[in-house]
């Protein structure tokens, strides 16, 4: 029996583009819990026997869309306040990717697109750091690209 290979806590990264030209990727400081949640958004039909229409009617299911959201917590660090800030308040999206450093060559490396930031929480506890809870949802599919 062998057992499974497994990634790291670094490994699994979330990343924002700091330029666009070319795109330059930084990791957002501070998060320490991240979780990529994908989501299929399906669609039930009834469908009914055509020979014995007094059976129980099938049901069929089908994806309409797939959508893509990142969760994260953490510390309010200095080096990703404005540029959460200004991401929030902007209401624009911004080039995101999830980065899964320990993939197979050929398989899917990044998880690239656009995304806005839908949440953007900071809490503050006496004797504890300011800490921050965001959460961005890609817009549209993210494009996956192979690790070489």
């Amino acid at each position: 029996m062998a057992n499974a290979t497994t990634a790291k806590y670094e490994q699994l990264v979330l990343e924002l583009a700091t330029a666009t030209s070319p795109a330059t990727f930084a990791r957002l400081c501070g998060l320490l819990d991240v979780t990529i949640t994908r989501s299929a958004n399906v669609d039930t039909t009834e469908v009914p026997d055509c020979d014995d229409e007094s059976l129980p009617l099938s049901i069929e299911k089908q994806v309409r869309s797939i959508e893509i959201s990142v969760s994260a917590t953490g510390v309010w660090a200095q080096e990703s306040h404005e540029l959460l800030s200004d991401w929030f308040y902007s209401s624009t999206t911004l080039p995101a990717r999830i980065g899964h450093l320990n993939a197979l060559t050929g398989d899917t490396e990044y998880e690239t697109g656009t995304a806005l930031l839908t949440i953007l929480t900071n809490t503050r506890a006496k004797g504890q750091k300011v800490k921050a809870d965001i959460e961005l949802m890609f817009d549209g599919t993210p494009t996956r690209s192979v690790k070489v």
